[in-house]
Order: C-alpha cells, then structure tokens, then sequence
C-alpha cells in the first residue's frame, strides 16, 4: 500500500489557551497528509476529480496521545488502503520530528463517487493501481 511521510511545523494560531494544538486541526492535518500522499503517488486530488472521483469523509477516528506546542517540528505517515470496493481508508500517524513522542494519530474513511452523479462507484483501473503502488 502507498504511504508517504512528511514534516510540518504547527502554526500559532493552530494552539489554544493551554499551549497546544487545538483538537481540530488533527483532521485538518490528516487531509494534508492525504493530499501530499496522492500527490507524491503521482496522481493530485485536482487530478482525481478531472477523472470523476470524488472523495467525501464518511468516517473518521481520532486518538490524541500527545503535546505539540507552536513551532514544534512534527512527522506525519499517511497510508493509503483500500476499504472494500468502493470506499479508502487513510492511516495516519504523527508524531515530534525529534523522536519525543505521539502527538496523534487515527484514521479517515472516504467513499469514491462519481463527480457526475454523486452515486458510489468502484475502484476504477488508476485507484487499483494506485492502491498496489509501494
């Protein structure tokens, strides 16, 4: 399965009153780690949609373990797996750059849909492929 690692400092205003990221931006994180993943696969999100995909979030699971403070330097790991025959599943992982410790991790569900219809579709022959890319 494609994964793909990254490294990004969180923002001032990405922390709340007690110094440390705010939850939300977690999954605002995740979608990052999804749109880098698909474009260091080859293939950007912009691309998916030219071709009739679309990805809509059906799920998502969040597990905070961690601090992350402003202008700390963290990794994340996104991995990419199918979720049945019309619907992927992101794995993501984040943690301090410096080996310090978790600060999250979880995952996203999304369905495939046709950009044209809005109906659920099936991998198409370039998602397969994606999917069994290492």
């Amino acid at each position: 399965m494609p994964s793909h690692t990254l490294q990004f400092r969180v923002r001032y205003s990405e922390t709340d009153q007690m110094q440390t990221f705010y939850n939300s931006r977690a999954l605002e994180w995740f979608e990052v780690g999804r749109t880098e993943l698909s474009r260091a696969a080859g293939i950007s999100y912009a691309e998916w949609e030219k071709r009739g995909i679309f990805l809509p979030l059906v799920e998502a699971r969040v597990f905070f373990l961690g601090r992350a403070r402003y202008d700390d330097l963290l990794e994340m790991t996104v991995t990419l797996k199918a979720e049945g025959r019309a619907r992927l599943l992101f794995e993501n992982r984040i943690v301090q750059a410096d080996g310090s410790g978790a600060v999250a991790e979880g995952y996203t569900v999304h369905a495939m849909v046709s950009t044209e219809t809005g109906r659920p579709v099936r991998a198409p022959d370039w998602v397969v492929e994606l999917l069994n890319k290492e």
